[in-house]
């Protein structure tokens, strides 16, 4: 039966009972019989043999020979049956009348003179003998309207919704599963909000503005929020905290968290941190730590440690298992006061007969009291993106005396980027003043009025407020040392907002007034140790100062208060003071050129602070960046991103997999007629790097003693459909015996004496190779040194820096290959030569795809023809063989049921002998550098490869490669620089 005569045949049926049904596949003269109640002594294969076009069910109109009609009556029926029967039928049809419907009115029984296409909803309208039907309609659809209305709320109001309370009331709803940073308001504004590691973040600006910020980095300052990331603070005796720490870093990847400049303070490290005992292997990514300055006599010391989101699942059990912390400490839970409780405490508090203090202004609203329960709820934060609410966060060990606590989203972390950041600071901030005489003699509880007591604070802080102001005559901020730590208390930058938007620039008057001397020493030796310290490290008072924060309505009416608008707000409030912290971050300190570049400071504020202090820093100036410009920034340092660049460690892994789904399903939205062949453009990966691969086929050639793939060049241009077929069991049978042999994983070669080596050896040059650099004296590569050199590493990749030596713009995981000595010579007639042509490849796997595309629609098209006609009398499937399901369960599934067009299936055959040119390695940042002026490309190739490669090349062309984009058959000269 067709699908038509289906849909018809349920539409008959719709209003029949439930016991009154018709098959199918059974007669109208049947189904009769069975509704009379009675059965027949009709056989049916008679019926089948008079009349077998019916074996298809019901059949529309009169039939020739008088089928689907009745031509005898039943000899007997049963009364009781045929009664239910046709009661039920009765029923259905009364139930079928009186129904109303919704195209069912009382204005259908007026006479068609009478109606109109707009008719009025009043009942004396209508003639007499249907006003009463009317009425009661209108009754029934009142009755019905409110129902709903029960059931379904009603949407508030947008004045309702816009309320203080019930904003709070929906934005803690809406962050219950990523995490609301305090600026985020202003950035879902402003920018593509995208939910990343828990948060919800924003990625990039909705305006034009890639160049802008590229300048403000440059030559102003770009403005970053960085309170995602997450901190961890480590208390214990010193021997103790760097004998446990000393089992996740080693020395050959340079300074650990015992290193003497870090340690006192005075300067922020960074360290790449290893699962417990597994140095080289097992890596775990990037953090920086910074150690709270030591009191005189005290050997208990304070160690921050801030590590990306996606780091800290890994990092946080390692830090446990290093300082045998496991056990969890349960924090003091408060008692919980009902509201009667509140109230009855409150009118006991007060004295009768006393009157507030609090003056009311005519004409203004009441000030709710913030002890009232009934007010609107808080902005609570339950958690973080990284941990659920009820995990705990504190945990320390009974033998080590060691303390780990989580301080995520405790402190708030603005990045500056840029040479004129510290203009920018010197020009929001203010050092906080001193008390008068009145608040010193009082007692107080606000921290601040208790810190100006104290004369040896006091001094402290004076000392702090001269440093910062020799900042005022620094021309840059790549002039100071790495890592410098400042401490600062200052007032509440919003006190002095000017009233618009001004670019902060470096004052040469105030350049003057400072002591060159004083200048001098703070950009030789940095800031004094004791000036390194801060009252950002007790929690009690970062507590306190986010707990006491000035509201904006006590703020809006202490501007109102003043006789000059736009001027500052004075006196300071006691709740006005603000412990920071200062970290100076170095910039670009790899390389040969542009050092410094990216130098600029961060900002450390305690939480509920954020937007007191963005505001204006926005005010100053800067430009706003989101993750794209985090990424670019690193780009042009020419810097691993984390977590894009870290394939060995854990969440590079899975940023990896990610992304690789990610891109398949773009890949997959498009037509197949829109889609890239990469088969045809020679890519086997373009949406992943198959690392692990490539170091193990590199460990092959190397041991072999040659360089195997140019053995088997233009192999993959002549192989036949059956040759393929025959490569990929190869290296299906390669991958079976090499899983059962413990495989040895890849790492990333981070060992500092190692770099140098090979940079040197890679003759490092300036971009576009315009002239070599120099370096020191290093051992002559030869075969012996290469060898000992790849015994030492081996299975590792490295970091490197692409630049073209022509035109062209590389993309993401584009390969780096190796040049033949025919490319070489093209490269001779001038560096803006273009570079060879790669072969187009052939598709074996199109006329696979082609066939199971062909064999799925007949096999649909059998399935549903047999559906529709092995069905019994009964309702029930025949057991007639499916076309799609006889097969032998024992029979493996098609190959071609994975494949996809223009992707090669998995297992990807050999990765370095795939195309014309040996492949070195791929890429994983790409992009044209407006620092550099030429499309430069950030990625990893083979140790093994590398070496293989320097040692066939002359000593003008060594360290040139080729780059070819997953997307092109053009190959373009490069230049292989590694910067240490």
């Amino acid at each position: 039966m067709s699908a038509a005569k289906v849909k018809m045949r349920q539409k008959k049926m719709r209003n029949q009972p439930t016991n009154v049904q018709y098959s199918s596949s059974q007669s109208p003269m049947e189904s009769s019989t069975q509704r009379g109640g009675g059965p027949s002594d009709r056989r049916p294969s008679a019926d089948k043999k008079k009349s077998s076009h019916l074996m298809g069910g019901w059949v529309r109109g009169h039939q020739r020979d008088g089928g689907g009609y009745a031509e005898e009556m039943p000899r007997y029926i049963t009364a009781g049956g045929f009664a239910k029967a046709r009661a039920a039928e009765v029923r259905a049809m009364l139930k079928a009348v009186n129904k109303t419907t919704g195209s069912c009115h009382v204005f259908g029984a007026l006479p068609k003179h009478m109606r109109r296409r707009a008719m009025s909803h009043n009942p004396k309208r209508l003639p007499c003998r249907l006003r009463e039907m009317a009425n009661r309609m209108r009754e029934k659809s009142l009755q019905a309207g409110s129902k709903k209305k029960k059931e379904q709320a009603k949407s508030k109001s947008r004045k309702a919704r816009r309320r203080h309370g019930n904003l709070l009331l929906e934005f803690n709803r809406r962050q219950r599963k990523n995490v609301w940073l305090e600026t985020h308001i202003w950035h879902a504004k402003r920018f593509h909000m995208v939910k990343r590691w828990g948060y919800c973040l924003g990625d990039r600006p909705t305006y034009k503005c890639y160049r802008a910020c590229y300048r403000a980095m440059s030559t102003h300052c770009l403005l970053q929020e960085l309170s995602y990331y997450c901190c961890i603070e480590l208390q214990g005796e010193e021997d103790k905290l760097l004998g446990s720490l000393s089992q996740l870093t080693s020395k050959e990847a340079g300074p650990t968290f015992a290193a003497a400049v870090c340690l006192s303070g005075r300067r922020q490290g960074s360290v790449m941190v290893y699962r417990v005992g597994q140095y080289p292997l097992q890596p775990l990514g990037p953090v920086t730590f910074l150690w709270r300055p030591c009191a005189p006599g005290s050997t208990h010391r304070q160690l921050w440690i801030w590590a990306h989101p996606t780091l800290k699942q890994d990092l946080l059990p390692e830090l446990q298992r290093a300082c045998q912390c496991c056990e969890a400490v349960v924090p003091p839970t408060l008692p919980v006061v009902m509201h009667t409780e509140v109230v009855s405490t409150v009118e006991s508090e007060q004295k009768p007969g006393k009157k507030s203090d609090m003056k009311q202004i005519p004409g203004a609203k009441r000030r709710q009291n913030s002890k009232d329960a009934s007010g609107p709820p808080a902005k609570k934060i339950l958690g973080d993106g990284t941990r659920s609410p009820t995990t705990p966060v504190t945990w320390k060990s009974s033998s080590t005396a060691i303390v780990i606590n989580d301080l995520t989203m405790e402190i708030v972390r603005y990045r500056l980027i840029g040479p004129q950041s510290h203009s920018v600071l010197t020009e929001m901030l203010e050092v906080a003043t001193d008390c008068d005489e009145r608040n010193k003699s009082q007692p107080s509880c606000l921290w601040w009025a208790e810190h100006c007591k104290d004369e040896s604070k006091m001094s402290l802080h004076q000392q702090q407020a001269d440093v910062f102001h020799i900042l005022k005559g620094i021309y840059s901020s790549g002039e100071l040392p790495a890592g410098t730590v400042l401490g600062l208390t200052v007032d509440d930058p919003r006190l002095t907002l000017p009233t618009k938007r001004v670019k902060a620039l470096p004052s040469v008057k105030l350049a003057q007034e400072v002591d060159e001397e004083k200048r001098k020493e703070l950009m030789l030796r940095g800031v004094p140790e004791h000036c390194c310290q801060s009252f950002l490290w007790d929690q009690s008072v970062r507590s306190h100062v986010t707990d006491n924060k000035i509201s904006e309505q006590e703020l809006n009416r202490m501007r109102s208060e003043v006789l000059v608008p736009g001027s500052r707000l004075s006196p300071t409030p006691l709740q006005g003071r603000v412990p920071i912290l200062l970290v100076h971050q170095p910039g670009k300190q790899v390389g040969h050129e542009m050092n410094s570049w990216g130098a600029g400071w961060d900002v450390l504020l305690p939480k509920g602070w954020g937007m007191a202090f963005w505001i204006p820093l926005v005010y100053q100036g800067v430009r706003v960046g989101g993750l794209n410009m985090s990424l670019k920034s690193s780009q042009n340092k020419g810097a691993p991103h984390f977590p894009h660049d870290y394939p060995d460690c854990p969440a590079g892994v899975r940023y990896q997999e990610e992304q690789e789904t990610e891109l398949l399903n773009k890949f997959k939205r498009r037509p197949p007629a829109k889609r890239t062949n990469y088969i045809k453009q020679g890519c086997l990966a373009p949406f992943c790097c198959p690392w692990q691969q490539l170091a193990e086929e590199w460990e092959l050639i190397g041991r072999g003693g040659g360089r195997g793939g140019e053995e088997r060049e233009g192999h993959s241009q002549t192989q036949s459909p059956a040759e393929a077929d025959t490569v990929m069991e190869e290296m299906t049978s390669q991958q079976d015996v090499t899983m059962m042999k413990p495989q040895i994983p890849f790492t990333v070669l981070r060992n500092r004496k190692s770099l140098r080596l090979l940079s040197g050896w890679c003759r490092p040059t300036t971009s576009k190779g315009q002239r070599p650099s120099r370096v020191g004296q290093m051992p002559h590569l030869d075969c012996a040194v290469a060898q000992s050199f790849v015994e030492a590493h081996r299975m590792r990749v490295v970091w490197v820096r692409l630049s073209l030596l022509s035109k062209g713009k590389p993309e993401l995981h584009a390969m780096v290959c190796v040049p033949t000595a025919e490319d070489l010579m093209l490269l001779n007639k001038g560096p803006g030569s273009s570079g060879p042509q790669e072969t187009p490849h052939k598709d074996h796997f199109k006329c696979r795809i082609k066939r199971q595309k062909k064999g799925t629609k007949k096999a649909a098209a059998s399935t549903q023809f047999d559906e529709t006609k092995c069905k019994g009398s009964d309702g029930l499937t025949v057991s007639k063989p499916n076309l799609t399901t006889c097969k032998d369960p024992q029979s493996p599934p098609p190959p071609s049921s994975d494949l996809v067009l223009g992707l090669w299936p998995d297992p990807l055959p050999s990765v370095t002998s795939h195309c014309s040119r040996v492949t070195l390695g791929w890429v994983t940042q790409a992009d044209f550098s407006l620092a550099a002026g030429c499309g430069e490309a950030l990625g990893f190739v083979s140790v093994t490869g590398l070496l293989n490669t320097l040692l066939s090349q002359q000593a003008e062309h060594r360290g040139v490669v080729l780059l070819r984009d997953p997307t092109s058959l053009q190959y373009r000269f490069s230049k292989i620089n590694i910067e240490v």
